[in-house]
Order: C-alpha cells, then structure tokens, then sequence
C-alpha cells in the first residue's frame, strides 16, 4: 500500500494564477510511504533552490516515485497537510477579491495540477485531507517508538489553530486541547523580532542570540503579552507587542549592529516562550499522569526550550521529529493515510532520516570526472577516513557527502561541512569562507555516541541525541578545549553519531578522535548557496556517489578516488 504525503502550496513554481498569499502553505516536501513505512522523503527547497518554497511540491514528488519506481497512478492515496475546509476559506477569500476568476475547490484544484505536472488522470477519491496540527503530531507520536505518550504541536499557525495537545496510545492520537490561531507562540515570536531586524522563518537566529541577553531586562514588559490561565491554558496578546516595543526599544534595522538592548529582548522573549510551555506541559503532565512527551511544530525546532524540557526531569524521554516544521507534516499526512488503510507506522524509535536523493552509482560519478576532465588531477586512495581525518586535524575544513541526504534542517553527516571543534576561531573562519551569517551564530557538534557523557552533561540516563534537536551543556571541563562549538552559555546542539546508523561518519569521527583525543567533529549544513559564496582551499571527502553535488560551481577540484569504496578530494573555487 503506497500513501504520498504532501505539504507546500496549490500553485505551480514561478506562478501564482490566482493571486495566493505567500503565507498561505510554504515548506514543500514529499513523503512516500509504503505499509507504513518511509521509503523516500526530500524538501522541494532541495530540489527547486526555492527557500521554504510555498509551491506545490512537484520535483519531490517526482523524486518519490523515481525512488519507488512507481507513477502517479500507483499511489493508493495522496493526502495534503492542511483539511479541505481551511484550504477552501483561503481560495474564498481569493473569489472575493477576483470575482470572475474561475478558481476551483481545493480538491480539484490539487487534483489538476498533479494532474498537469505528472500527466495523470487523479480520482478526487483518492486524494484526503488531513487537519495540520494531527498531521503534526502524528509525524511525532508514529515516529517515536512510545506506547503512550503526552503529544504538544505548536507553531505559528494551521487550520486557524496554533497548537494542538494530545495523549498518544499505541496507534491513536486523542486531542487533550486546540490552541486558537490568536493564542499563537509562533506569531509571538515572529512578532517581536520583527523588532529585531529579523522575519519569518529567522527564529531561529534570535534562539541562537539569546544567551547573549539578560531576560530580567524586559521580563515585566513580557508578562504584558500573555496570560497563564489556570488548568494549564494561556492567553497571548499578540496587539500589545508592536506598540509596546515601539515605545521602549530602538527597532534594529537589518544590516545594524546588536545592541546589548536587542539581546536582552531576545533572552526576554525566549523565557517568556519556554514559560508558557512549561506552564501547560506542567498541568497535563499532572493530570494524565504521563511522563514521556513528543514534539513537533516549528516551535518545536527550539533546540533550547527542547534542552530546557530534559533537564526539569518533568519527562522521562522526549521525542521532537526531526523535519518538525511544515515539512514534516507531509510525513504526519502519509501516515495518517497509511494507517486508515489499514498499515499503521510499526512501534519503532526513529533511527535515521537518510531518505532523500542518492548522489548515484560509481558509473554516474566516473561519466561525471570524465566531463570535467580538463578541470581535475584523479588519484586513488585507500583510506578516505585516515585522509579526512588527518586534513580536518591540520586545520581543513571538510565537505563530507555520502549515500541519501538528510530529510529535515539538520546536516547529520550525509551533506556536511566538518571542521575540528576545538579551536574558537573556526567559528569566524567557518562564516568567512562558507556560511556568511551572524558571528553570533553557535555550530553543532557531532560525536561518537559512545562518548557522549565524557564531554556533555547529558540528562538522566539518555545517551542517543540522532537528530540534533536539543541544546545540552558541555561540561564545564571541557568548554575551554571545544571553543569552536561551545556557546557564550555553557552549551551545544548535540548530535551523537551511531556506529549502527551512520557507519561511515562514525569512522570518520572516530578517526579524528584517534588523531586528537576529541572524538568529536564540528558539523555544519551544507547549503549550495554557501558553496557557492566561497571555499577558499576548503577540502572534501565525499563517498564514491557523490561527484555529482559538486557539478554546480566552477571547482579546480583535486580527488582522491578508490575505485571500491570512497572518493575524497580538495576544492578550490575557480
């Protein structure tokens, strides 16, 4: 049984016919399913370049069938992340305003652009509609291997709700409480840091900034914008926060400089975020009795409050979806579709999201260095890991690609960029040569998961952090020899890596490890755009496969090749 999970607009890229908001769908993905199980997965931003691209999601589709070799016409059910009803309110308010717009219903409208883009008769039969913030928390609760379990879904809005809380037992989800559109910790976040020089989708940044910040600087000017209720509820007012900042802050413009009063903003709106959860997670964790918490949302990509969480001992083990915003409601969907036809997702903890698109066979890699012929000196190697390793020691920095990549925001060893953790001053290097953003800005580290507990102060007795999605402490023995990936707060966003899961990472890892003493890489995402504004004398180790990222920009490329096995290589833009 083959479900197709979809998330992203109802319009086709480069075009808008009928005049939709940008805000209305973004975050495109595809997910195949097949008797509940994921066999393809990629973002349409992957594939389009299209930054949270609010299209309809058609390269990832075709992307999942490829890798199923199936058509359209073999899905026994396509289901979008958002219910009929809501997509009809918008496409109405759309008739509104172009009232001899002959625009259709929601569901065929779907239906003719699939139809269009794969050249496929699509029964309206087969195509469902699934409410946002379930398809949320599905992708969570399916995902986490719980038999019971406290479910939160919140981001910055869906289905006119914001938020969703529900108890998961075995294969159901039952809904505890909706949180209205109005009551939304997204908006709030996005609300004020739009104060910050920052905008949608720059969240994130504003986490990263926050640790920078003294939160008793605006905490009284905070408590103004929401409301603890009791019995675990919360109210938020959103139409406080622009004329209240306006009259007490000065607006960051974007391009200026962070003064100590944006910082205290940003430390001021995380504390006020993570108090309204704990508020609500505190009542229901009391009520039901539960003690284990899945995740999923946007704000679930709050690295810091998911840290927070662990540490108050307030759950025994939690679980945060890897793709938690949009993207992965188009997993949630093909799950939910799966299992009303009878193949619910099997009761196992995810262990990887390796689902994207492979980079090709060692023939596809070899018609490739025989194009670029007059650009490349080829050589064999026996020992990629050794090399990389040794590169990574001497002060290299590495773009490490291998087999499918990563479904989801996080670089987990499949497209990364690798530097050595210890030297502080790779922060600054790092954003020189390729990623271009905020010095503030924190990198993660990836480690053995074996070594994990010497170098960060792990919580309780959890030792496997696959994902990325939690902010830990690095032990305060340590912090002075990790200054690459220490932030200014004590802490890191901690990937382990598994020897099982990711074999070859893993070897890498280790073999830096024997080299320094660190067992512990600095990883980074690999962004196209980044390579793009510049390696200088950056090196990369890419598996056999793997040729084929790199044919995009103009590289005076020296590789390593072993005919079975791995391909390594030293790049330098032209």
């Amino acid at each position: 049984m083959l479900c197709l999970g979809l998330s992203g607009g109802l319009s086709r890229v480069y075009e808008n016919s009928f005049d939709l908001p940008n805000t209305f769908m973004h975050d495109g993905a595809a997910v195949l399913v097949r008797d509940g199980r994921v066999i393809a997965a990629v973002e349409e931003e992957r594939l389009n370049r299209i930054k949270h691209s609010n299209k309809l999601p058609t390269r990832s589709v075709q992307y999942c069938l490829a890798s199923a070799g199936v058509h359209l016409n073999d899905i026994d059910r396509i289901a979008y992340y958002a219910t009929e009803a809501y997509c009809n309110a918008v496409l109405e308010r759309v008739r509104l305003s172009h009232p001899s717009a002959p625009i259709p219903d929601a569901r065929l409208l779907l239906c003719g652009l699939l139809g269009q883009e794969f050249g496929a008769e699509i029964d309206p039969s087969r195509v469902s509609f699934v409410s946002h913030h379930m398809s949320h928390a599905v992708s969570s609760f399916f995902m986490s291997g719980f038999e019971r379990s406290l479910v939160l879904s919140i981001d910055g809005g869906g289905d006119f709700l914001s938020g969703l809380l529900a108890v998961g037992s075995s294969t159901e989800i039952e809904p505890l409480v909706a949180f209205p559109e109005n009551d939304s910790l997204g908006l709030l976040y996005l609300e004020t840091i739009r104060f910050l020089g920052y905008g949608a989708f720059d969240e994130y940044k504003v986490m990263g900034l926050a640790p920078y910040g003294n939160p008793a600087s605006y905490r009284a000017i905070f408590q103004q914008f929401y409301e603890l209720l009791d019995d675990g509820g919360y109210r938020v007012y959103l139409d406080r926060v622009g004329p209240t900042l306006l009259s007490n802050i000065q607006i960051r413009q974007k391009g200026m400089p962070f003064t100590q009063q944006h910082k205290d903003v940003s430390a001021s709106l995380q504390e006020a975020l993570e108090r309204i959860v704990f508020h609500v997670l505190r009542h229901y964790t009391k009520v039901t009795g539960i003690e284990r918490l899945c995740l999923a949302g946007g704000v679930a990509h709050n690295c810091t409050l998911n840290g927070k969480l662990l540490y108050s001992g307030m759950f025994e083990d939690i679980f945060v979806q890897p793709a938690a915003h949009d993207a992965g409601c188009a997993l949630g969907a093909a799950l939910m579709a799966s299992h009303d036809l009878g193949h619910p997702a099997p009761r196992e903890r995810l262990q990887n999201v390796y689902w994207g698109p492979h980079l090709g066979s060692e023939g596809s890699v070899e018609e490739e260095l025989v194009a670029w012929g007059q650009h490349l000196d080829i050589e064999r190697s026996d020992d990629v890991t050794g090399k990389a390793a040794e590169w990574i020691a001497d002060g290299a920095v590495i773009a490490w690609v291998q087999g499918r990549s990563e479904f989801g925001p996080r670089a987990l060893g499949n497209r990364s960029i690798l530097a050595d953790p210890r030297p502080a001053s790779n922060k600054d290097r790092i954003n020189m040569m390729v990623k271009k953003r905020e010095g503030y800005r924190p990198f993660a580290p990836s480690v053995l998961e074996e070594d994990a507990a010497k170098f960060f102060d792990l919580p309780g007795t959890l030792r496997e952090f696959p994902f990325m999605n939690f902010v830990v402490s690095v032990r305060e023995s340590q912090r002075s020899s990790l200054g690459a990936i220490t932030h200014v707060d004590g802490t890191a966003r901690l990937q382990t890596v598994s020897r099982e899961t990711n074999p070859a990472y893993w070897e890498l890892i280790n073999a830096f490890g024997k080299r320094t003493g660190v067992p512990i890489l600095l990883n980074a995402a690999m962004e196209m755009a980044a390579l793009r504004n510049g390696i200088s004398r950056a090196r990369y180790a890419v598996p056999r496969t793997t040729f084929l990222s790199m044919r995009w920009f103009g590289l005076t490329v020296r590789f390593p090749l072993r005919r079975e096995g791995w391909m390594t290589g030293a790049a330098k833009l032209a």
